[in-house]
């Protein structure tokens, strides 16, 4: 038996009646004692060792599907047009649509779609670049390959604002040569508003409705083209106007009827020789077709300089 600190313990720890000297002690000089009992109350405190659950590929859903390939893009595509309204190579001739626009395209089908604006927006959708190059195309007439470069994504945002511009500058410069052309002779000179309102009714109603026109013409002759390629190719068409009118800005009479002749001679082969490939396949009377849309692009010409650029003192 050992004694101390007013606490007697039997060297026997099962003898009856036997008390540990201290907590302290007790822990200290037989750990092995408490060892299985603090092994049991961390077992009873966490609970069985817990189970790994594992789940097999074929309960796992991949999203989306790797399956549907090709049905639904989430990208936009233009609708195509080889007997609608819109261009026939526009977006590899698939026709797909959106999630979202797919029920009301499919409500909406041929010329109903004309009037909606998610129609036009991948038209819209084109690089600085595509359109510089396309303008510097335009300048060149004889080459004839704007429709090949085109019949993949034709645009209408080049053409949109070369007709804007065209119908600003044009009626600009012809308010300010008539301006030098009154003080010149010493006449007053009053601000005609209605140059701007005759611009933009000239210009964007040619560049509607002509090739609508033409569209409808090809069309009764089995030669379709695409609405939207006929209006890329006229837009870019008037681009030569643009600096023709800013050099008739020259007082010299003879001067701006050259201007008006060389633009005007320039873009009526820009779109002759573009289409003449195309309209060839309409019979014997393509030649007709491609005369009348070269006479009608020089008649813009001669109405330009007659209207703007013909001043009257």
């Amino acid at each position: 038996m050992m004694s101390g600190g007013g606490y007697s313990a039997l060297d026997d720890p099962k003898a009856s009646g036997s008390v540990p000297v201290s907590t302290h002690q007790s822990l200290a000089h037989r750990p092995s004692l408490l060892a299985p009992h603090l092994s049991r109350l961390a077992q009873a405190a966490t609970g069985p060792d817990p189970q790994t659950i594992k789940f097999t590929e074929s309960n796992l859903q991949t999203f989306p599907p790797s399956e549907a390939k090709g049905k639904i893009s989430g990208a936009y595509r233009p609708p195509t047009d080889s007997d609608d309204t819109f261009s026939s190579k526009v977006g590899g001739g698939g026709g797909g649509r959106g999630s979202d626009g797919g029920s009301d395209d499919a409500a909406q089908g041929g010329w109903f779609r004309m009037f909606s604006v998610a129609a036009y927006k991948p038209y819209f959708d084109v690089d600085t670049s595509d359109v510089v190059e396309r303008i510097w195309e335009s300048v060149f007439p004889f080459r004839g390959n704007f429709t090949e470069k085109t019949s993949d994504k034709p645009d209408l945002y080049g053409p949109f604002w070369t007709c804007t511009t065209l119908i600003f500058v044009a009626a600009s410069i012809a308010t300010f040569v008539t301006y030098l052309s009154h003080k010149w002779h010493k006449k007053e000179w009053t601000y005609d508003i209605n140059l701007v309102t005759w611009s933009a009714g000239l210009f964007y109603g040619y560049v509607t409705f002509v090739p609508l026109g033409l569209y409808v013409i090809l069309k009764y002759f089995s030669a379709p083209a695409g609405l939207v390629q006929l209006w890329c190719l006229y837009g870019y068409s008037l681009f030569i106007f643009i600096p023709a009118s800013l050099l008739s800005i020259v007082p010299i009479e003879i001067f701006r009827w050259v201007i008006a002749g060389v633009a005007g001679f320039m873009s009526a082969t820009f779109v002759a020789v573009n289409l003449r490939a195309h309209i060839l396949n309409s019979g014997e009377r393509w030649f007709l077709i491609v005369a009348g849309i070269f006479l009608l692009q020089l008649g813009l010409a001669v109405l330009l300089k007659l209207y703007f650029f013909t001043i009257t003192v």
